[in-house]
C-alpha cells in the first residue's frame, strides 16, 4: 500500500511555478520608463522610442545608431496596432538567468523585452512568441 501511494505522489504534476513579482523598486522605475515609451508610441516618435531602445539593437552592428533603429527597426515593427498593444498591455516580469530585470509585452506573435540596464530600463529585444 505504501509503494502504491508513492508512485502515485511521484506521478502527480508538479504545480505550476508562481507568477514572479517584481521588487516594488523595480515595478516602480519600469512604471515611470514605460508612461514615457508610451508617450513617445502614442505621438508616433520614432527618435524618442529609439532614445529608449538599447543600441546597438539586439547586438546587430546594423542597427547601432536612433537612424538606423527607426528605418530598420520602428518602421518595420511599430505598426499602429502594435503602438496600441505597448500601450494598453500587462507587462509581465521575470528575472533570467544572467539576473537582469527584465519585463514583456506580448502583443499577439510578438514579444517586446524591456530590461533594467545601468542607464534604467531600455528596449532591449523584440521576438516572436513562439
Amino acid at each position: 500500500m505504501t509503494l502504491l501511494a508513492i508512485a502515485f505522489a511521484q506521478a502527480a504534476p508538479a504545480p505550476a511555478q508562481a507568477a514572479k513579482t517584481a521588487p516594488p523598486a523595480v515595478q516602480a522605475e519600469f512604471t515611470g520608463f514605460m508612461r514615457r515609451f508610451a508617450a513617445a508610441l502614442k505621438a508616433n516618435d520614432a527618435v524618442a522610442v529609439a532614445g529608449m531602445t538599447k543600441l546597438p539593437f539586439q547586438g546587430d552592428a546594423d542597427v547601432s545608431t536612433a537612424a538606423q533603429f527607426q528605418t530598420k527597426i520602428y518602421k518595420g515593427r511599430f505598426s499602429a496596432s502594435a503602438r496600441a498593444c505597448l500601450q494598453r498591455s500587462a507587462a509581465v516580469y521575470d528575472r533570467d538567468p544572467e539576473n537582469n530585470d527584465n519585463f514583456l509585452v506580448f502583443c499577439g506573435d510578438t514579444i517586446f523585452t524591456f530590461t533594467r540596464t545601468p542607464a534604467g530600463f531600455l528596449l532591449t529585444d523584440i521576438g516572436e512568441n513562439d
